[in-house]
C-alpha cells in the first residue's frame, strides 16, 4: 500500500496555489444584457465575453431552441450512434461542412471533448505530434492520451515546427495549431504550416475555436482566410461556443475521414449527443453569422478604436487584430490588483495568470464582441487607465 491519501493531496495542491495568489473560484452570473452581467449584485460592463458576435442572446436562437425544445424534448436521451442523433443535428453538422468547405461534419459535446477524441482517434503509440507551445491544453492533453510522442515549438515558428517534425521518423506525423490562440488573440502562421506539412509528409490540424464567425469569407474562419482548403487542412476543428453562441463543438473533413471517426472517438461515441434544441439554435447562429457581415465590420471597428485609444495611453497590448486583445502586466499580483480595480469601477475584465499562461506573463484578457459600443470601448480606456496609474503606473 503506498499510504498516498490522493484527495489530500490534490486539496493541498489547491491550497498552495491560493497562497501563492493564483487560486481561482466559481462565481455566480447573471446576465444583464447582451454587455452587462450581474456579479454579487453589481451590474458590469463584460469584457470577459467570447460572445464575439453578440449572439448568444440572439431572438432568432431562442426561437428556433424552444421550437425543437417543444419537438425533440430537452435532451438527446443517448449517444448519437445509439439513438441520440435527430434531425437538428443533422442539419447542423450538414450546414457547418457547407459554411467550412468539407464534405462532413461531426458534433460533439465540447470542444475539449473533439480535441481528445480526435486526436485519440487518428495518433497512437509510434506516431509522432508537433504543437505550438501555446496550443490550448486540450490539444496537448489529447496527444498525451493518443501515447503519441509530443514535441512541441516555439510559439508560430515554421522552422521550428520542420525541425521537430525531421525528428520523427517512424510511424504517422501531425503538426497541429490553433488557428487564433485563445490568450494572446494572435493568428498562426497558417500557410507556412500547411506548406511545411506538406513537405514533411504530416497531417496538419487546425483548431479554429477563436476563428470560425470571426475571420474569412462568411466567418469561415482563420483557414478561410489564409486562403487554405480541405487538401492543405485535412482535420479543422471549432466550437459553437464562442462567436456562435451556443454550445459544443465539430470537426469538419473529408467524408471517410468522419465516418471513421464517428467509429473510433471515444468522446464521440461514449457521450451522450448534445441537446437537439441546442443544434437548433447553432444552426440558426451559422445562418445569421455567414450572411450578416456587419457584425465582422462593427467588431473590427471596434477593435481598431480600442488599440488606437490603449497604444495612446501607451498601454502595454499584444500584438493581435482578432476580439481578443491582451493587455500584459506581468505579475499576478498587479494584474489581479488592476481587475480588481477595473471591478469597482463597473467592469469586468478577468486576470489570467499562470498556470494558463506563462510565469510572467500574466495578463488581463480583454474580449470585444459586436454588441459593444464606441461608448462602452472609451469607458474601459478611460477606466484602465485609472486602474493602471493606482496599482504601479501605466
Amino acid at each position: 500500500m503506498s499510504g498516498v491519501d490522493v484527495i489530500a493531496r490534490l486539496v493541498a495542491a489547491a491550497e498552495s496555489r491560493a497562497r501563492d495568489g493564483l487560486g481561482r473560484r466559481l462565481r455566480t452570473i447573471a446576465n444583464g444584457d447582451p454587455t452587462h452581467v450581474i456579479v454579487d449584485g453589481r451590474r458590469l460592463l463584460n469584457f470577459s465575453s467570447n460572445d464575439y458576435l453578440g449572439l448568444a442572446g440572439h431572438p432568432a436562437l431562442v426561437a428556433a431552441l424552444k421550437q425543437a425544445a417543444g419537438e425533440h424534448g430537452v435532451g438527446a436521451t443517448a449517444a448519437s450512434l445509439v439513438c441520440g442523433h435527430r434531425r437538428p443535428h443533422a442539419e447542423l453538422e450538414e450546414a457547418l461542412a457547407d459554411w467550412t468547405g468539407r464534405d462532413r461534419a461531426l458534433l460533439f459535446s465540447t470542444g475539449y471533448a473533439a480535441n481528445v477524441g480526435v486526436m485519440q482517434a487518428l495518433l497512437a503509440a509510434g506516431d509522432c505530434c508537433v504543437q505550438d507551445r501555446l496550443n490550448h491544453a486540450s490539444l496537448i492533453d489529447g496527444a498525451r492520451l493518443a501515447g503519441c510522442a509530443l514535441r512541441r515549438y516555439p510559439h508560430a515558428d515554421v522552422e521550428a515546427a520542420r525541425r521537430q517534425l525531421a525528428l520523427c521518423e517512424d510511424g504517422g506525423a501531425m503538426l497541429v495549431s490553433d488557428g487564433v490562440f485563445s490568450m494572446d488573440g494572435d493568428i498562426a502562421p497558417l500557410a507556412g504550416l500547411a506548406s511545411c506539412a506538406a513537405e514533411m509528409e504530416a497531417t496538419l490540424m487546425v483548431d479554429d475555436a477563436h476563428g470560425l464567425g470571426v475571420l474569412g469569407a462568411e466567418g469561415a474562419g482563420s483557414v478561410v482566410e489564409a486562403g487554405l482548403d480541405a487538401s492543405q487542412v485535412p482535420v479543422l476543428m471549432a466550437t459553437l461556443g464562442k462567436a456562435l453562441g451556443t454550445a459544443g463543438a465539430f470537426v469538419a473533413g473529408d467524408g471517410d475521414f468522419i465516418t471513421a471517426l464517428a467509429q473510433f472517438a471515444r468522446s464521440h461515441v461514449y457521450s451522450t449527443a448534445p441537446p437537439p434544441a441546442l443544434a437548433a439554435a447553432a444552426l440558426a447562429a451559422v445562418s445569421i453569422a455567414r450572411r450578416e457581415q456587419w457584425r465582422r465590420e462593427r467588431l473590427a471597428a471596434l477593435v481598431e478604436h480600442f488599440r488606437n485609444g490603449a497604444q495612446a495611453m501607451d498601454l502595454p497590448l499584444l500584438p493581435s487584430r482578432t476580439p481578443i486583445q491582451p493587455l500584459l502586466l506581468g505579475g499576478a499580483e498587479r494584474t489581479v490588483a488592476v481587475s480588481t480595480a477595473l471591478e469597482r469601477d463597473g467592469f469586468l475584465v478577468v486576470a489570467i495568470r499562470p498556470p494558463t499562461v506563462p510565469a510572467g506573463r500574466a495578463r488581463l484578457r480583454i474580449t470585444l464582441t459586436a454588441a459593444h459600443d464606441f461608448g462602452d470601448v472609451d469607458k474601459l480606456l478611460r477606466a484602465l487607465a485609472k486602474a493602471m496609474r493606482d496599482n504601479g503606473g501605466p
